[in-house]
């Protein structure tokens, strides 16, 4: 029998977002972590507003928007507060009514100095981390580290030289889209930076690509079931690989006679005897010549085994890049790119621990 298609919708309705969510939602686990990460941290949201005026929109509200806007690949605040008028499946997830107004974009604008002035990121991303610990899903002993480049919000017509004053400039022919020729110039991060972000730096990722303005990010995985432990943006030079990853492995690695694995990038003295200092035996790929190894290291299982798992944090890295949205940054600076990079990476750790606390 063909159904009618009524014009007339209903005037009132009883169902609420939650009934519209299914049981088996792969969100409900993430939503359930979520608040009670969130609620531990009341306190310290409760400190970082005024005790009289207009009340702002909830911040638990604004950090579970983050984490929507990674899991589900939403290019910008003001296209996430777009869906918020019409997904029932946002609305749910940020506790919000059906007669609810959405909140306008400016608001993750206006907030997040707040959020950055309190470092509540940061705390954020490690609340998730040590959640993690507490379901005994991460390993205190075996780690690896690697690094990628993220593209800058910057263009290279914007990257100028540093002596350059700005009235000695020509006037351009098109002001919103300006023609530059800059070929047969040498542009070195030694005598240029850019005028839009003069924090990133011009860099590339092998011989044969071209380079583009960019930050380096750097991550230390724990080799158990493959989860973030830490996150570090920074400039993009030729030494911030090894120099962050001696940093993340001093502030977050304690047990005694653990290891770290990494690329063929990592063999190098310094880092090998960085990381000896601390404590921790470096299990990095060998290299034919100038290798800073030997068969001490190679010769044990537990070489080949950090060999073979190492592979994985580049799907943390290709995760961050193709569905948290993290292949460029859409913010300007080192600081406000690592709030960024904080909110992707507590959001890839969210559905990590899911699955696996399911499994």
């Amino acid at each position: 029998m063909r159904g009618h298609d009524s014009k007339q919708a209903t005037m009132f309705s009883l169902v609420s977002p939650e009934h519209r969510v299914a049981p088996d939602h792969p969100l409900r686990a993430i939503k359930r972590m979520a608040d009670e990460i969130l609620g531990s941290m009341t306190r310290r949201f409760g400190r970082m507003y005024s005790k009289v005026g207009r009340p702002s929109i909830p911040p638990e509200r604004l950090l579970k928007a983050q984490i929507l806007i990674a899991l589900y690949s939403v290019r910008s605040d003001r296209m996430f507060c777009e869906q918020l008028d019409y997904n029932l499946l946002f609305r749910w997830f940020l506790d919000m009514n059906m007669d609810e107004p959405a909140f306008d974009h400016s608001s993750f604008t206006k907030n997040r100095d707040r959020l950055l002035e309190h470092d509540i990121a940061a705390e954020f991303f490690a609340a998730v981390v040590e959640r993690g610990q507490q379901l005994g899903l991460m390993s205190s002993e075996h780690f690896s580290v690697d690094g990628t480049l993220i593209e800058a919000w910057a263009s290279h017509k914007s990257f100028r030289p540093t002596n350059e004053k700005p009235e000695d400039r020509d006037p351009p022919d098109d002001p919103g889209n300006p023609t530059v020729n800059f070929h047969g110039q040498k542009r070195r991060n030694e005598t240029h930076a850019s005028t839009t972000d003069p924090e990133a730096r011009l860099a590339r990722k092998g011989k044969s690509q071209e380079a583009k303005l960019c930050f380096s990010a750097h991550a230390l995985m724990e080799n158990r079931n493959g989860l973030l432990v830490d996150l570090h943006i920074n400039h993009a030079t030729g030494t911030a690989e090894r120099e962050s990853a001696l940093t993340l492995l001093a502030n977050n690695v304690a047990a005694p006679r653990a290891s770290v694995a990494g690329d063929k990038g990592y063999n190098q003295r310094p880092f090998v005897d960085g990381c000896r200092e601390l404590g921790i035996t470096p299990h990095v790929a060998e290299k034919a010549r100038f290798n800073a190894i030997d068969g001490r290291t190679t010769r044990h299982a537990g070489y080949s085994i950090s060999m073979r798992i190492r592979k994985r944090i580049e799907e943390i890295f290709g995760w961050a890049k193709t569905i948290g949205g993290f292949r460029r940054t859409r913010f300007r600076g080192i600081e406000r790119t690592q709030q960024a990079g904080y909110f992707v990476g507590a959001a890839y750790n969210l559905l990590r621990i899911a699955r696996l606390a399911a499994a």
